[in-house]
């Protein structure tokens, strides 16, 4: 079997003309970027606003293990396959991080024959909306340094301060930093730190506009700390909320590329689900569900993780409303929740265990693959079950997880073979989502806007991810004091905690019970619009792990890239 990049750099692409014609996309509203990507103008919104929605679904999965659970291709390859079946459909998928396309997990454009194209490219810079981010945020960081530097006239506790700087690699020397050194001309020293581009709250607001005139004022409204009496400080107040707009005017265009099958696919923004709402735009989603019978989105890590906040976060703002979730599951993760194998890191698995047959170890996993139906079921969608094959899955394991998933509440539970065989492989998903889609959608919130930080915080932790109850570290009171004090107590909530666990520890594996979820800090996000509680040792930087993926990225003596998969 040939490896990702081998297939994709055999495929032959479309121009991008080309497939922005098949959705009826005039090259008026392109701005190409060569000939195989552009970005879509957000004229386009105007020009369409009066065609009905299309079919919205979302992708999402079981707590993801270090194997990957196949979620960036199944989603792919239903897009594909429900173009076989006939129905119009449009990709909108986020553009990955360098941290992780360099660090832990490489790629993540899809794989095998369910890729989006130029491969490279999306992994890599693609247009530039990334750094545009980055250089947005920092601006800000060193309007702010300047300002206290230059007589502090706003009045700016530096010890209030929550700004740091980003930068898209995973570096875990930078997590805490003391800037100013050097004498007086160097700025006033004080600690601060850096967070990876994709946890800035401009990457969440890239990912939650809804046009220029919004971004502007979402922008306006970052809060970087307080006065000295408590009153929250603004990007507007330091003046540097416009710049930041100009940096980011050609970002919040969404970008157009295509799958390995020539489906149009939207690439858009690119926040973190375990730390920002891990989505991909609005603003994609919105002129995608205008162009396309069935719009096809993904949601980062599992149904507790992206997909809650795709609901109380995401479809809270953009108003739009889903018709159904996909949930991605494999029998050799379930198999690892079960407890039949661990993965431990620098050793990998154990391939004889992970590869052998276990009905029961699959049927105790599957507790993992329960919850989530339960959770997205909470929201009263319609859930279909991807079983993501693999060669060593047996009859009777497959059997077992579609028979669990059915009796959960899941609409269907198909086997996905779309990493095997592209769009064919998923013709009988396609279908069961088709049928899905089709039923009524009782779609609702958790949770109320007017409830108290607290209320909203516990029911996210109760109800989603089974938690007996709720502490919290005397920082977190302190925050909620004064975020309800600043007005903010009206915004989401934006969970950060890991993506290894449905729990805070991600040692608990399956669905873990009996368990207290710790709030050791909570952070606004005020710009975005929403608050963003720290779940035990949640950080904000990865780091990289001792071989990164990056090791094995070069270019060979053709000028090709190699090594991203």
């Amino acid at each position: 079997m040939k490896s990702d990049i081998e297939i994709a750099q055999a495929s032959k692409m479309k121009d991008i003309r080309e497939i922005a014609g098949e959705i009826g996309l005039d090259e008026k509203f392109l701005e190409l970027y060569g000939n195989h990507k552009a970005k879509v103008k957000l004229e386009v919104l105007e020009d369409f606003k009066d065609r009905p929605d299309g079919k919205y679904i979302d992708v999402t999965a079981i707590t993801p293990t270090p194997l990957g659970e196949g979620k960036t291709v199944t989603t792919i390859g239903l897009s594909m396959a429900l173009n076989k079946i006939g129905k119009k459909t449009i990709t909108c998928i986020r553009q990955p991080s360098l941290g992780p396309v360099f660090g832990i997990k490489g790629g993540a454009a899809g794989g095998g024959y369910s890729q989006v194209l130029p491969m490279e490219d999306f992994n890599l810079h693609l247009t530039g909306d990334t750094h545009a981010v980055g250089i947005a945020h920092n601006l800000l960081a060193a309007f702010l340094d300047t300002h206290i530097m230059k007589g502090n006239d706003l009045n700016i506790d530096p010890f209030s301060i929550t700004l740091n700087r980003v930068v898209d690699v995973s570096d875990r020397a930078l997590r805490n930093i003391i800037i100013g050194l050097g004498g007086p001309l160097n700025g006033v020293p004080r600690e601060t730190g850096y967070d990876i581009t994709v946890a800035s709250e401009v990457m969440a607001i890239l990912a939650l506009t809804t046009g220029l005139k919004d971004i502007r004022q979402k922008l306006a409204r970052i809060v970087i700390g307080s006065t000295y009496d408590g009153k929250p400080v603004t990007a507007e107040d330091l003046k540097c909320a416009g710049s930041m707009t100009v940096l980011l005017k050609d970002a919040i265009k969404p970008n157009l590329l295509q799958t390995i099958e020539h489906t149009p696919c939207f690439v858009h923004a690119g926040p973190f689900a375990n730390i920002a709402h891990g989505n991909s735009s609005i603003l994609a989603d919105q002129i995608a569900i205008k162009l396309g019978d069935y719009i096809v989105t993904e949601s980062g890590f599992g149904a507790d993780c992206g997909a809650e906040k795709f609901m109380n976060i995401k479809c809270r703002y953009s108003g739009l409303k889903p018709n159904a979730v996909v949930i991605v599951a494999t029998v050799r993760a379930l198999k690892m929740h079960g407890g039949v194998f661990e993965f431990i890191p620098g050793q990998g698995v154990d391939e004889k265990l992970m590869n052998t047959p276990d009905v029961e170890g699959v049927l105790k996993g599957c507790e993992n693959l329960e919850k989530m139906i339960e959770n997205m079921k909470l929201f009263g969608i319609p859930v279909v079950v991807a079983v993501n094959h693999f060669e060593a899955d047996s009859k009777e394991e497959i059997e077992a997880v579609k028979e669990r998933a059915i009796k959960a509440g899941a609409e269907d539970a198909v086997i996905s073979k779309v990493w095997l065989s592209g769009g064919d492989g998923g013709i009988e998903l396609a279908e069961a989502v088709a049928r899905a889609a089709e039923k009524k959608s009782d779609f609702k919130f958790l949770y109320p806007l007017d409830w108290p930080i607290k209320k909203k915080i516990e029911t996210i932790a109760t109800m989603i991810y089974g938690a007996d109850g709720v502490s919290y570290l005397p920082e977190a009171e302190k925050k909620i004091e004064l975020y309800t004090k600043q007005g903010f107590d009206k915004l989401p909530i934006c969970m950060a905690k890991t993506h290894l666990s449905l729990s805070h520890d991600p040692d608990l594996k399956g669905r873990p019970r009996g368990f207290t979820i710790p709030i050791r800090d909570i952070k606004a996000s005020a710009g975005a619009g929403f608050l963003y509680p720290l779940l035990g040792l949640m950080r904000t930087m990865p780091g990289l792990p001792k071989i990164p993926a990056g090791t094995k990225v070069d270019i060979d003596d053709n000028g090709n890239i190699v090594g991203l998969f």
